[in-house]
């Protein structure tokens, strides 16, 4: 594919402590460089980057300071109040624990639905059923409710469902840490595999063998604004130099 993968502009999303507030007509026509009003702040602001495909991008930053607020933006899950967010392609998430599956609804049923409702049309469904439960290694599972499974059992089912996705974007967060190690080197493989036919990656964790085995570009948030966009040692040397500051 040519051209970039995804495109941000002045992008920036604000938050009311504690919870999303409600805006008035009066906030939603009031221009990007209206002051927040106490209580409220901004999670990021005034964020730019081109990512192209086939890029590995991964994002770095203290708890708290925007990432998994940034993959979400890109995948449509929250809207901004400012800038824009532009993807060209389809989006494959793997970002929140229990996102798209609902308690009640077998294994079986979720891998149908959650497949579905990315797009995956039922026959090719029904194809790829017993690769995604082999991966997930639930063949004794298929019939249990979602709701009783492990933390690490619905970690397995999400990645499996996610990385059959056909889409050229893959979001991941670092959900993959609930896993056990050997599976996480199984969900490892299989990035290195989707990485080498081409797809795009954007990629959040705190794991910095994990960020240089994946990603060749990072980009650093601090206080909601990207501090540093460049290759992913650079990046990762200053981050790990404001955090010796600190301490």
């Amino acid at each position: 594919m040519t051209g970039d993968a995804i495109r941000v502009d002045g992008l920036g999303i604000l938050f009311r402590r504690g919870r999303r507030g409600r805006r008035s007509l009066k906030d939603l026509f009031g221009g990007r460089h209206r002051r927040a009003r106490p209580g409220e702040f901004w999670a990021l602001r005034d964020v730019g980057f081109t990512v192209s495909h086939g890029e590995s991008i991964g994002v770095v930053g203290r708890n708290g300071q925007g990432k998994s607020t940034l993959l979400k933006l890109v995948a449509g899950v929250l809207l901004a109040d400012e800038g824009t967010v532009e993807v060209n392609g389809g989006v494959a998430p793997l970002i929140e624990l229990t996102g798209g599956f609902v308690g009640d609804l077998t294994v079986r049923e979720n891998v149908r639905l959650t497949a579905g409702l990315h797009g995956m049309p039922k026959a090719e469904i029904a194809r790829r059923f017993d690769d995604i439960i082999d991966f997930a290694e639930l063949a004794d599972f298929v019939d249990t409710p979602y709701k009783h499974l492990s933390n690490g059992m619905k970690v397995r089912l999400a990645f499996s469902v996610v990385s059959q996705l056909d889409e050229p974007i893959l979001l991941v967060d670092e959900v993959l840490a609930v896993g056990d190690r050997g599976f996480r080197e199984k969900c490892y493989r299989r990035i290195d595999e989707l990485l080498r036919d081409g797809r795009t990656l954007f990629f959040v964790s705190h794991n910095e063998k994990d960020l240089r085995r994946f990603c060749t570009r990072g980009l650093y948030l601090d206080g909601g604004r990207l501090v540093l966009d460049g290759p992913i040692g650079d990046v990762l040397d200053r981050y790990n130099a404001d955090t010796s500051a600190r301490a």
